[in-house]
């Protein structure tokens, strides 16, 4: 396992937080110390929440999520709405130092892969900067297969490594789409489902 990667996903309320927070609670309940760190957040502060307490309070919040905008938009516009610029190289740095102070970190991303960031800048710039391999997550749900695909190929343009997909159930409903996503996604991704 990588000491530190990254979890993106193929859009916003995809299961990204959730996902997080169950690998960094496995982690921890064997012994590793592992932290989640959402850079950015955006509207209600419940996703560095939740990391900080799958982290068992290892860091502070400021910490493991050190930009809070109050706007529920992208970080692009809620810097400019609140007159606060991000610094994705800033963010950068912050997450370097803290993969030091601990055996594994999982950076959470912002929305989508390519989410703004800045006016010139998406997560995946960032991404990109960090060098780190990268879990996709992907709701399983009609337009799954689309949404998916383009992802991992656009994280393989950027040059790096995609170690799996991760399908994640939102409902409890099974439609037609949501049985036959996995398979069908076995068939064209080079990572592992």
């Amino acid at each position: 396992m990588p000491d530190a990667f990254l979890v993106t996903g193929t859009d916003t309320g995809v299961g990204k937080t959730y996902v997080t927070c169950q690998i960094v609670r496995a982690l921890r309940k064997e012994g590793v110390d592992a932290v989640g760190y959402k850079s950015v957040c955006c509207g209600e502060r419940s996703d560095a929440e939740l990391l900080v307490s799958a982290s068992e309070h290892a860091e502070p919040i400021e910490a493991l999520n050190p930009v809070w905008y109050q706007a529920p938009v992208t970080p692009a516009v809620a810097a400019e709405l609140e007159n606060k610029p991000v610094s994705l190289e800033e963010i950068r740095s912050h997450a370097e130092a803290l993969a030091e102070r601990h055996e594994v970190l999982i950076m959470e991303g912002v929305g989508g892969w390519e989410g703004p960031m800045t006016r010139k800048e998406t997560f995946a710039d960032l991404a990109q900067a960090l060098g780190w391999p990268v879990v996709l997550v992907a709701a399983n749900r009609l337009g799954a297969l689309n949404h998916t695909l383009l992802t991992e190929g656009a994280i393989r343009d950027r040059g790096l490594e995609l170690c799996g997909v991760i399908l994640n159930h939102l409902t409890e409903d099974h439609h037609i789409a949501m049985t036959t996503n996995r398979r069908i996604l076995e068939e064209f991704l080079a990572a592992p489902l």
